[in-house]
């Protein structure tokens, strides 16, 4: 009788783990659509500007030939774009600077005290998301002309921080319940109070989530266009995104430098977007994990 074979096993093949799985090329191609879907405006309007009046006319999507630099150089040097240019900085940075320090006043109070009705009071605030300024801009004016600020960036700076509150408060809280009870506890056995724990330690561990709200403050108030629009009827009181529709109305006939005009609007904002959207991206994301 013969002995049985022994059963012989063969080794699991793993698949290696310094393979790289890039995906599907469908994925990819989409993803590039949509860039260039999105991005083609963009580099319309900044091409545009090199261009004469005459090229556009002839070959409305072709390239400079040659290439002109009087339209940029022109805006460039108008007193009123850079006028303009100052009151987008002053309504943006003022805007920036109350969004943060009362948004992150509430959010502190929100996140770390009990206190009767806190549910309720943050749920006004996510309630405030679901409601746009364009919906309250009639009460909006009425009561900007009754308190004597038409006219003036503070009738703009204002409403634009309340309005800008609900998504600050919604991002904050988060990041201000993630800190632990120990550190308070420890903080106060040395001594420190409440405020002193708040400009201390939580200005200092809150700073990714407080850059975040910043941003998108600076960035919706400088795009901000319908309130200054409703606010604002003394043209050295316009900000930009008013400035573009003057400019495009006094020079209606002049294409190319429209184009310039509009592409100087916007370079700032996106510029600040793109150094700064690795922040806006990790302060989501600790909001989200919060």
């Amino acid at each position: 009788m013969s002995a049985a074979a022994p059963a012989v096993h063969t080794p699991r093949i793993r698949p290696s783990k310094d393979r790289t799985d890039w995906g599907s090329p469908v994925v990819y191609f989409i993803a590039l659509v949509l860039i260039a879907i999105c991005l083609a405006p963009v580099l319309y309007l900044v091409v545009g500007g090199f261009r004469t009046n005459s090229q556009i006319t002839t070959d409305p999507a072709g390239l400079p030939s040659p290439w002109v630099i009087a339209n940029y150089i022109d805006v460039l040097v108008s007193s009123t774009f850079w006028i303009e240019v100052g009151n987008s900085l002053i309504a943006a940075g003022f805007t920036t600077v109350g969004v943060v320090a009362l948004g992150l006043m509430v959010s502190y109070v929100l996140a770390r005290y009990r206190f009767r009705g806190r549910g309720a009071m943050y749920s006004l605030f996510a309630a405030g998301l679901m409601f746009p300024i364009t919906v309250a801009i009639t009460p909006l004016y009425i009561l900007v002309k009754d308190l004597g600020l038409m006219d003036t960036l503070a009738g703009v700076i204002i409403p634009q921080i309340a309005f800008a509150l609900p998504v600050t408060v919604i991002i904050l809280v988060p990041f201000l319940r993630a800190i632990p009870d120990e550190i308070e506890e420890a903080a106060a056995i040395d001594g420190a109070g409440r405020l002193a724990f708040f400009f201390r330690m939580v200005l200092r561990l809150s700073v990714p989530g407080v850059v975040t709200v910043g941003i998108l403050a600076f960035i919706g108030s400088w795009n901000s266009y319908l309130l200054p629009l409703f606010i604002l009827n003394d043209q050295s009181t316009y900000t930009l995104t008013l400035g573009v529709q003057a400019f495009s109305s006094q020079y209606s006939v002049d294409t190319a430098k429209v184009l310039a005009f509009t592409s100087l609007s916007m370079l700032p904002a996106l510029l600040f977007f793109l150094v700064f959207q690795r922040r806006i991206v990790g302060g989501l994301t600790g909001a989200v994990k919060g």
